[in-house]
């Protein structure tokens, strides 16, 4: 922060030095290329200090979201003077400089004085990000409507996500458990009209139906456990996952930490993202080892599969990844995916635990 003061005392003469003079001598035509300058300047000297901020103070500032600009100079002009992040840019920068000053004086005297630099440094460093992200960061206005547009790039997704999670049930019911049972019902309709004439056929029969009969039940139950296992209703994400590893033909090592216990959907994506992560790293990876670590923060529980074969792994559309981003995003999670050419790939899911 002491370095940035040069930077804010030019900023600062720069913008009120000429704002002055072309205000002053706009009547004479002289002062409408300066104010052209000043609004160039607000701008270039904002995106710098978000630069800076998102460098220095470690604060999640995005990029500056600006109307865009079309037709003559003059008009382009006009354009960057109706935008509220100019003066947004502006006001800042008016205010970074006896913020400035106040840090550099804090931060020579920290160097002199230790308390100064443990304790009141960072609150300094805390209300500077605050400061910036309220007027450097988008207006309330486009974050609502930011966030309004990824909720209904969410919710399509879900839906997508939904219907194919239907079709496939719905497919696994027609190719799996209705064969059997239609089968079952097959045998048991020869062995009735078998009863009188061949009793040693009919038992033939039942005994078929029979084992169709258990068939079907182990399907049936194999896609309800698809649909919600149980073991994860009743002894939560820990006990699933560790079940899943356990079945994993790579050598999985499993931490969960998620007390308290996070809502039912959060567990429920948690663990169909493992479990198909884990498939994929059994089919593609060529890996030896992987480690899954879950872990709850205040308002989300994130997700983390490392694994130490090839790499080269990415979400691509219609993709397994790409599917687990879906499920994902139906209550709002992301899917991050770090896989460069050789390994380690890391796939991790930050999944918020409040709607």
């Amino acid at each position: 922060m002491v370095g940035s003061f040069p930077l804010r005392l030019v900023q600062f003469v720069l913008l009120v030095t000429l704002a002055a003079v072309g205000i002053g001598t706009v009547v004479v035509w002289v002062g409408v290329p300066l104010l052209v300058l000043v609004t160039g300047l607000t701008r270039w000297f904002g995106d710098v200090e978000r630069r800076w901020i998102r460098t220095t103070l470690d604060t999640p500032l995005p990029d500056a979201v600006r109307l865009p600009q079309e037709g003559t100079w003059l008009q382009r002009w006009r354009t960057r003077l109706t935008d509220q992040t100019t003066w947004r840019d502006f006001g800042y920068l008016m205010l970074a400089l006896p913020l400035g000053i106040v840090e550099f004086a804090l931060g020579i005297a920290g160097i002199v004085l230790f308390p100064i630099a443990i304790w009141v440094l960072p609150w300094v460093a805390w209300l500077h990000g605050n400061l910036a992200l309220s007027l450097l960061g988008p207006p309330r206005n486009q974050q609502l409507a930011a966030k309004a547009e990824h909720l209904q790039a969410s919710r399509a997704r879900g839906v997508d996500a939904a219907e194919a999670e239907r079709r496939r049930i719905e497919r696994d019911l027609h190719d799996g458990a209705q064969q059997r049972l239609v089968s079952v019902a097959m045998s048991l309709g020869r062995a009735k009209s078998k009863f009188e004439n061949d009793p040693e056929a009919v038992r033939e029969l039942i005994d078929e139906a029979h084992s169709d009969a258990k068939l079907a039940v182990s399907e049936l139950r194999d896609l309800a456990r698809g649909i919600y296992p149980a073991v994860l209703g009743d002894r939560g994400l820990d006990a699933a996952l560790s079940a899943q590893a356990a079945k994993s033909p790579v050598p999985v090592e499993v931490s969960v930490d998620v007390q308290p216990r996070p809502p039912a959907a959060v567990e429920t994506t948690a663990y169909f993202i493992v479990g198909e992560t884990l498939t994929n790293i059994a089919k593609h990876s060529g890996a030896t080892q992987a480690v899954v670590k879950v872990w709850r923060t205040e308002d989300r529980v994130i997700v983390e599969i490392t694994d130490n074969g090839h790499g080269g792994a990415e979400v691509r559309t219609g993709g397994g990844l790409a599917g687990l981003a879906d499920r994902a995003a139906t209550i709002d999670g992301v899917i991050t995916v770090v896989s460069p050419p050789g390994g380690p790939t890391v796939v991790r899911s930050d999944l918020p635990c409040t709607w």
